[in-house]
């Protein structure tokens, strides 16, 4: 069904999301015809039912608010979950058997700005589905309809899935930086439960990054979990970015453990399980 149009500024259509300056780039307006253009998306491949969750971000609840309100228009359930890291959102789409997802983040970006990551079922949303939504939003190709809202926390069965992977072992003293990002919402139902000792920094969820910039790839932003390790004894320091989809690690020293080494880490554990497979 053909209707307004509506054209996004061309730089938040990018390869993996989409990501703007709230007020100068990315807009509520822009959150609407989104949520609208993937509810049709979604209502076209035969799905009914999307989940939605935001980080932290001062800008977030508007844009779910308004999102929410173009997906109902499409014809979509939503389903939201609030606020949530990245990973959370994801989860739910699988737990939930959902047709998508929508998740609003900034990521590691600065307090200004936000977007929109995406799955079309249990799969990811990206490079030509992005440009087909700006595509329909600019023809004002839309589907309508009355779509319900419900509220829903997953909240516990989360926490019970990420431990499950959890084999027992050293009871280890373990510092986490949360960077006051939205892994604060879930973070203590999960480490609460794990065997050791654990710190949690930055816990308190707050777009406005008081403690540091959510990025935990840049040394300066590892200086209070440095700080903890060493005071501790912990033997790592974990930190999380603004949506917990990116981790910085330490370890007992305060030396950085880069992305490269992690990679290494984490392949030697898999292959032990699976050898001779390919690691990406």
């Amino acid at each position: 069904m053909s209707e307004t149009a509506h054209k996004f500024d061309s730089t938040i259509l990018r390869e993996y999301d989409i990501r703007g300056v709230v007020g100068k780039t990315l807009h509520v307006a822009d959150a609407t015809a989104i949520g609208r253009t993937f509810g049709s998306m979604v209502r076209r491949k035969g799905g009914k039912r999307v989940v939605l969750g935001y980080d932290g971000r001062l800008s977030s609840p508007d844009l779910a608010a308004a999102c929410t309100a173009g997906l109902t228009a499409a014809g979509v359930a939503v389903i939201q979950i609030g606020v949530a890291a990245t990973p959370m959102l994801y989860f739910a789409v699988w737990h939930l058997e959902a047709d998508g997802g929508i998740q609003i983040t900034g990521s590691h970006n600065p307090p200004d700005f936000n977007g929109f990551k995406m799955m079309m079922g249990k799969k990811s949303f990206f490079g030509a589905d992005i440009l087909k939504l700006g595509e329909m939003a600019g023809k004002g190709d839309w589907e309508s309809g009355k779509g319900k809202v419900e509220d829903k926390s997953i909240l516990d069965a989360y926490a019970a899935r990420l431990l499950q992977d959890v084999k027992p072992g050293k009871k280890l003293k373990v510092a986490w930086d949360t960077g006051n990002g939205a892994v604060g919402v879930s973070i203590a139902a999960v480490v609460g439960k794990l065997a050791g000792e654990h710190f949690i920094l930055n816990e308190k969820v707050d777009g406005t990054f008081p403690a540091h910039h959510p990025d935990p790839t840049v040394p300066k932003n590892l200086e209070a979990l440095i700080a903890r390790v060493k005071e501790t004894g912990a033997r790592v320091g974990i930190a999380f970015d603004g949506d917990a989809d990116r981790v910085g690690a330490v370890d007992s020293n305060g030396d950085i453990i880069w992305g490269d080494k992690l990679l290494i880490l984490f392949a030697r554990a898999l292959l032990q399980k699976h050898p001779g497979s390919a690691v990406l």
